[in-house]
C-alpha cells in the first residue's frame, strides 16, 4: 500500500520560513517526478512545484519562484519544499503528489496517481 505522509506545516508570520517534507512508503519513486500542490479555501488545487527523478528538472509556480525550493532525497524516498519569505497568500493546505503517469505533465494535478493527506500552512500578517 502506497502512502505519502506530509509534515512540517504550521503557523508562521509573514516573511517567515517553513520546510515541508513528504515521505513515501510502499514503493520507491526514485525514477519518477514528484510534486507539491496547494489548495486554499474556496479555490481549486494549484500546482506549486515539481522535481524530476534526478533533480535536474525543477518547475515552479511563477509567484513562488525565488522563494520556494524543491528538493528530494531518493535514498529516503522523500521530497522537500523549503518555503522562505512566506506571504499571507501562501496560506493553504499543501499536498505531496507522486506516481506521474507516462506522457503527462508534472504541473497538472490529474497527472499523479498518489497523494498525501495534506499539511496546513497558515501565514499571518
Amino acid at each position: 500500500q502506497v502512502q505519502l505522509v506530509e509534515s512540517g506545516g504550521g503557523l508562521v508570520q509573514t516573511g517567515g520560513s517553513l520546510r515541508l517534507s513528504c515521505a513515501a512508503s510502499g514503493r520507491t519513486f526514485s525514477s519518477d517526478f514528484m510534486g507539491w500542490f496547494r489548495q486554499a479555501p474556496g479555490k481549486e488545487r494549484q500546482f506549486v512545484s515539481s522535481i524530476s527523478a534526478n533533480g535536474d528538472n525543477r518547475n515552479y509556480l511563477a509567484i513562488v519562484k525565488g522563494r520556494f525550493t524543491i528538493s528530494r532525497d531518493n535514498a529516503k524516498n522523500t521530497v522537500y519544499l523549503q518555503m522562505n519569505n512566506l506571504k499571507a497568500e501562501d496560506t493553504a493546505i499543501y499536498y505531496c503528489a507522486a506516481g506521474l503517469r507516462p506522457g503527462t505533465r508534472s504541473v497538472d494535478s490529474k497527472s499523479y496517481e498518489y497523494w498525501g493527506q495534506g499539511t496546513q500552512v497558515t501565514v499571518s500578517s
